[in-house]
C-alpha cells in the first residue's frame, strides 16, 4: 500500500483478509479524495466502532450531517469513484487496466 501511495495519480483498492483475532482492513485511494481506510469483518463488511458512532451522534446536529458522516465512515465516495474500475459480471461495462512496459 505504501508503494502504491507514492504514485499520487494512481487509483487503487487494497484489502487484507481478517485472521483469527484480527479484523481485516481495506484501503482505497483516489487522487481527488486521498486515502481512506477502514477495518473489515470476516464477511467483508466495514466495521464501524462504537466510539466512531458516539462521536458522530454527538457532533451531528441534523440528520443530513449524520448521514453524510456515515457515508464518509463507509467510504461511499471512494466506492463510487472506484466502481467503474472493478471487474463486473456478465453484460456489465468493464474498464480493463493493463501494463504498458
Amino acid at each position: 500500500m505504501s508503494a502504491l501511495r507514492a504514485w499520487p495519480m494512481l487509483r487503487f483498492e487494497v484489502t487484507e483478509d481478517p485472521s483469527p483475532g484480527m479484523d481485516g482492513q481495506r484501503f482505497c485511494h483516489v487522487p481527488e479524495l486521498g486515502l481512506w481506510r477502514a477495518c473489515t469483518g470476516a464477511n467483508g463488511d466495514i466495521v464501524v466502532k462504537e466510539d466512531q458512532l458516539r462521536t458522530l451522534a454527538t457532533n451531528s446536529d441534523v440528520a443530513d450531517a449524520f448521514g453524510h458522516r456515515i457515508d464518509q465512515l463507509l467510504g461511499a465516495a471512494w466506492d463510487d469513484a472506484l466502481e467503474p474500475f472493478r471487474r463486473a459480471g456478465d453484460g456489465a461495462p468493464v474498464t480493463w487496466l493493463h501494463h504498458v512496459g
